[in-house]
């Protein structure tokens, strides 16, 4: 079965309420146990699409790099934010979620006046918004800031890893793997894991 595009009806039906500046929001990096969170946000002029635009995770990494440098090439401009893993354990990885949304919004060349964010609301509401559920299945344009941020986190993680060889991060990009879990205790967490996220693996809380 084909999968349907992901199209612009969300989207549309704000346009129509004279609403110029739309900006998607998307995140990666929420589950793994080592790395940044980041986040992207995206502003298209209306009823621009971009043919193959989808959830990243449901992209190849070569279509994502693709369409990677096809949507900065067609946006009004984009934006990225990146949490790291020390602030993560901080201040934990929903708020850190948060900032990371809030950096790319903030590095928008263009103030929004309208957010599609995927899954959750920001809890400030600076801005007009509207959080969808999946939204990166239903909604173009944070399907199109989900590759963004995605290809951001995997070319980070893929820098780290040769930094930190032994943990296999150009594999897995920092996910619970078996073999992740399985280095993190031969050789013990690097600076870049999650301490917070690690007690299960290593037997109580990791310091």
């Amino acid at each position: 079965m084909v999968e349907a595009p992901v199209n612009l009806e969300v989207e549309s039906l704000i346009w129509q309420e004279q609403v110029e500046y739309l900006a998607g929001i998307d995140e990666a990096g929420r589950g793994p146990l080592a790395g940044p969170v980041t986040a992207a946000a995206v502003m298209f002029k209306p009823y621009v699409h971009i043919a193959g635009v989808r959830d990243s995770k449901k992209l190849s990494a070569a279509q994502r790099e693709a369409l990677f440098d096809e949507i900065i090439a067609q946006a009004v401009c984009y934006g990225i934010g990146i949490v790291d893993s020390r602030e993560i354990d901080r201040i934990n990885i929903r708020q850190a979620t948060f900032k990371a949304m809030r950096m790319a919004i903030g590095s928008l060349k263009r103030k929004p006046e309208y957010l599609l964010i995927d899954g959750e609301e920001l809890p400030d509401r600076m801005y007009r918004q509207e959080a969808i559920i999946k939204g990166d299945d239903h909604c173009f344009t944070i399907a199109a800031a989900s590759i963004l941020a995605k290809v951001t986190r995997d070319r980070l993680m893929i820098e780290y890893h040769q930094q930190y060889p032994q943990y296999g991060f150009e594999q897995h990009k920092g996910y619970g793997t078996a073999r992740h879990r399985e280095m993190i205790k031969k050789y013990g967490p690097c600076p870049i894991h999650r301490r917070s996220f690690l007690g299960k693996i290593l037997g109580g809380e990791v310091q």
